[in-house]
This record gives C-alpha cells, sequence and structure tokens, in this order.
C-alpha cells in the first residue's frame, strides 16, 4: 500500500502532486510489499523517498519534503524515470501469498500528551468512560510528574489495577524510552506502565486498538507481550538506548 500528498495542489504550476504520484506509481510497482509513504525527498523535484508508514511524521507544515524518517532511514530513493535505489535492505519482499484482511479495531484507547504542571486526574477520565489503555506521551526517556500536588504514580497505579492499560511513548520524536536511568521512569515501571521504547505515539495508539480488538490478545500479559512484539518494524532494535 503507497501513500502520497501533494503540499500545493494539482492547479499550481509549482505543485508537488506530479512527482510525487509518479514515484509512488513506480514504487507500487517494485518487490517492496508494505506500507509505505512516497513524497518528496527535498525542496526541488529531483526525485522521491519511500518512507515506512510506520516509521515516519510530518515534521513542517508547508514544505515539499515535509515527511521524514523517524529513527530509521528510507527505504528507497525513485526518480521519475523508474529508477529505483534500494537504502534500507530490511523490506519486506513481494511474493505470492494472498492478502488476508483483519479489520478488528478496539476505539477505547487514548493517547495523552504529558506536559508540566499537568492535572493527572485526565487519567480518570478515561478510566470512567471505561477506555482500555491510554497511551502517554511521556517527557524525557520516558517521565511524569512523580511526587507533589500533581503526583501521576497513584493516579496511574489505580487505573493499573483496576485493569486499564497503561502504555509509555516518546514524545522527543527522536531517540527511545529508558525508565531505568532515573527514578520516575522506575517507578512507572514498578506499577505496571509498558514502555514502548522508540515506538511512534501515534503508531502506539494504532497498535493498541488492533491488539485489544482481538480476543486472543486481551489480558494485561497477552497484551503486553503481543504490543512489544515488533509486528510490521514499529520498534528499531538496532537505535541505542542513548544516541
Amino acid at each position: 500500500m503507497i501513500l502520497t500528498y501533494a503540499q500545493k495542489s494539482g492547479d499550481r504550476a509549482s505543485s508537488d502532486a506530479r512527482l510525487n504520484l509518479i514515484c509512488a506509481a513506480h514504487m507500487a510497482l517494485s518487490d517492496v510489499a508494505q506500507v509505505m509513504l512516497v513524497g518528496h525527498a527535498n525542496s526541488s523535484d529531483e526525485y522521491c523517498v519511500a518512507l515506512q508508514g510506520n516509521k515516519c511524521r510530518k515534521m513542517h507544515t508547508s514544505k515539499r519534503d515535509a515527511f521524514k524518517p523517524i529513527n530509521t532511514t528510507p527505504i528507497a530513493k525513485i526518480w521519475p524515470n523508474g529508477k529505483i535505489e534500494i537504502i534500507h535492505a530490511q523490506y519486506h519482499k513481494r511474493n505470492k501469498n494472498k492478502i488476508e484482511v483483519d479489520p478488528l479495531f478496539d476505539d477505547k484507547v487514548a493517547l495523552v500528551q504529558f506536559y508540566p504542571g499537568q492535572d493527572p486526574d485526565i487519567i480518570n477520565y478515561y478510566f470512567k468512560k471505561r477506555y482500555k489503555a491510554v497511551v502517554i506521551e511521556m517527557s524525557g526517556l520516558g517521565h511524569v510528574i512523580s511526587e507533589g500536588k500533581n503526583n501521576w504514580i497513584p493516579i496511574i497505579k489505580h487505573a493499573i489495577n483496576e485493569g486499564m492499560l497503561i502504555f509509555a511513548s516518546p514524545q522527543t520524536i527522536y531517540g527511545r524510552l529508558d525508565p531505568f536511568v532515573y527514578s520516575p521512569g522506575r517507578k512507572l515501571q514498578e506499577i505496571g506502565v509498558i514502555f514502548l521504547q522508540d515506538m511512534l505515539p501515534e503508531t502506539a495508539l494504532v497498535k493498541a486498538g488492533w491488539v485489544l480488538g482481538h480476543k486472543q490478545w486481551r489480558g494485561t500479559v497477552a497484551t503486553k507481550l503481543k504490543m512489544l512484539e515488533n509486528v510490521a518494524g514499529e520498534f528499531n532494535n538496532q537505535l541505542p538506548v542513548q544516541e
């Protein structure tokens, strides 16, 4: 599956739509068979890059090369004449297997971005609304306030003890989480928060909904194991903990 985009509409002479669409079509005919986003590699109209769908993000509001790979490299470079240069050797190659649709999804999953001084009662809000999981974009290596007036630890612990799953994802874009470096991270892990390493927050949100949509993966242990399984390259195991 190839996704593409245009930063300027097709009725403008300077539109980037034509090159992106041509490159996307060339990539769709290649032997790379996975979800990708194809678009400009730089601000000129030279060539495009194919990015892994669950490891890229829009990093600029208007530039042609707005989308960038996060904690990985592009899969390939594509030129409008059809030339393709593979950059990332670990890609899914086309085969004769039939695609099986797996549409199960549970939308009772929320994404919360933590900020200093934030009231942790937002977790209670989702708990009362019967949400099954919350992905928290944590600061630093995986931290929230762990003492004082707005201490998140007691509320998160209560939610987990009552069956809610709490996942930690990075809000720093690059790098990965490490709960063992500072005490707030260690406290969170001790009460059952599941740290998702370098998984992008939006990827974590979708994956959690997909996992919880399957009865065989429900339950704290089963869900944790599936969330930490590298299903579609959402983890980069080659990425150092601290760069």
